[in-house]
């Protein structure tokens, strides 16, 4: 029988006291470790970390935190070798797809430890200047930032259990907030891992950290009103979320990332074989096949001006026909595995929704899997779609609507009028979206990038601009870098995450003091 991972809840490693979930390797089917929730004290372990690991961690001023957040870096540095091991066996990654995931996590928490030394010895931080109330400037104003007397709770996907964790807990860690982590079930064991070896370690206080595995009944029951929440998943499930007594009663702050059907926009006049050309063709090949196209930042639609779309076609294609997908463990496979048969399923009911107002340009269902079974592994290869006129973009409302979590990309033909450089209709395609967490832009001229980017920046979290003179530097459409904001409007969630300093907002709450200057001076405030 597998081994029974425990969860971390007031203090203590605890087991749940059912048989739980068992977790698997999805190119072999191996049976690897369970998870199970079941009957812990959930009332309990919240009111510990609120209580205990909340007063011990708001004591503590910002650089004392930020020492805390680097002695974890080195913790998680150490043992990175079995992470990566961990990933390879319950992600079914190829090694490159792992570090996107462990490094990024590491490296995240390690640019929070940078921001909290900077933020020296105080423990609440001030919002702009003293303002005058009336006449006399004896009285002003004073906003202020303090960390919320709660706990953070976070409900994960599955597709980053290191930097999922990480992105998170780094900023609430750092404000002086504890943390409850719920993993998604399917790729738990990283994200328990990784929270075990921090234990282990004894660097952050009892009650900081907490770890709930596996699927707990009455979760979001237990938030109390200065508690925030982040989750990160489904459209589905935010709705539930959102409607849970929680927030409609107790006004507990959420942050939620959901669904995003992401853009990638050549502009007119890019021909077939320039440098923007083929800095597009490259990042969607990649975008498309990076941990399996199981990122919610991924390229869903790229979106191409009608004379060049044959050309993409045929070169976006050559790049996919090169990628050998299979097991992780053979060193020629460049491409792994699904999470799991669900979401195998999942991705060919989708690609058959949207098969039915597309062509297939490239297809996935041929490729040939490398030490890996296609009836029982969850092993399937990239596939491009497309829509080869504008009229037939247009009419194509599947492929603005749906995001399919997995290898697929749809190549988008929109009208354009190179002596004009129009990109009206692109951007009223990308629109259709409905709000996304990032579109990039490739192009040459600056001025028509920049207009562009400002016409797309309302409905998108994140705008990547590529152009050749960046071409070396720029950091990828779909990595998230911990100094630019993750998030995005409408159908994206509506939430914001990271930044770098404006990450410490959503664990702090934000208040005016009014007072005499003789006060507010001790504060440090000055309208000198």
């Amino acid at each position: 029988m597998t081994d029974l991972l425990p969860n971390y809840l007031a203090g203590q490693w605890q087991f749940g006291k059912g048989f739980g979930t068992t977790l698997t390797d999805p190119v072999t089917g191996q049976e690897l470790v369970r998870v199970d929730a079941t009957g812990l004290d959930l009332a309990a372990g919240f009111n510990f970390a609120r209580e205990q690991g909340g007063a011990s961690l708001r004591a503590l001023s910002y650089a004392q935190r930020a020492a805390m957040l680097g002695a974890a870096v080195k913790v998680l540095q150490s043992q990175r070798e079995a992470y990566d091991e961990i990933a390879t066996a319950n992600s079914g990654t190829v090694k490159n797809d792992s570090a996107v995931d462990i490094d990024g996590a590491i490296f995240t928490l390690g640019s929070y430890a940078k921001l909290g030394e900077s933020l020296g010895e105080r423990r609440f931080m001030l919002d702009g200047k003293p303002a005058r109330l009336a006449k006399d400037p004896l009285f002003q104003s004073q906003h202020l930032l303090t960390p919320t007397h709660g706990i953070a709770l976070f409900i994960n996907a599955f597709n980053f259990p290191a930097w999922g964790l990480w992105e998170k807990a780094a900023p609430a860690l750092l404000s002086g907030v504890p943390v409850i982590v719920k993993p998604a079930t399917a790729t738990a064991w990283l994200t328990q891992r990784m929270v075990k070896d921090i234990v282990d370690a004894g660097i952050f206080p009892a009650g900081a950290i907490s770890l709930i595995c596996g699927s707990p009944a009455g979760l979001m029951d237990q938030l109390q009103t200065f508690d925030v929440m982040s989750f990160t998943g489904s459209a589905e499930t935010a709705a539930q979320i959102r409607s849970h007594p929680a927030v409609t009663s107790r006004s507990v702050r959420i942050n939620i990332e959901a669904d995003s059907v992401n853009s990638a926009l050549l502009l007119p006049g890019e021909a077939p074989g320039s440098e923007a050309f083929e800095l597009l063709v490259k990042e969607a090949a990649r975008e498309m096949t990076v941990k399996s196209g199981q990122k919610c930042t991924a390229i869903r639609r790229i979106f191409v001006p009608e004379p060049v779309y044959a050309a993409a076609a045929q070169a976006i294609s050559a790049r996919l026909a090169k990628v050998s997908v299979g097991n992780p463990r053979n060193e020629s496979v460049r491409m792994g595995a699904l999470v799991n048969q669900a979401q195998l399923q999942a991705v060919r009911e989708g690609l058959a929704y949207l098969m039915a107002q597309t062509t297939v340009l490239h297809d996935g269902a041929e490729a040939a899997l490398v030490d890996a079974d296609a009836l029982t592994s969850c092993c399937i290869g990239p596939t491009l779609l497309g829509t080869g006129s504008p009229a037939g973009s247009d009419a194509a409302d599947r492929v603005h609507d749906t995001e399919v979590f997995g290898p697929v990309a749809t190549l988008i033909a929109y009208r354009s009028q190179p002596e004009s450089a129009d990109i009206s209709h692109a951007l009223t395609l990308i629109r259709r979206g409905q709000g996304s967490l990032v579109t990039s832009v490739y192009g040459s001229n600056p001025a028509a990038l920049a207009d562009a980017a400002l016409e797309l920046a309302d409905s998108n979290g994140r705008v990547h601009i590529v152009s050749p003179d960046v071409a070396a530097s720029q950091t990828g459409h779909g990595n998230v870098m911990p100094q630019s904001m993750h998030g995005g409007p409408g159908r994206a969630g509506g939430g914001e995450e990271l930044g770098g300093a404006r990450a410490l907002n959503f664990y702090h709450r934000r208040s005016a003091l009014q007072a005499s200057m003789a006060v507010l001076r001790l504060l440090g405030s000055s309208n000198d």
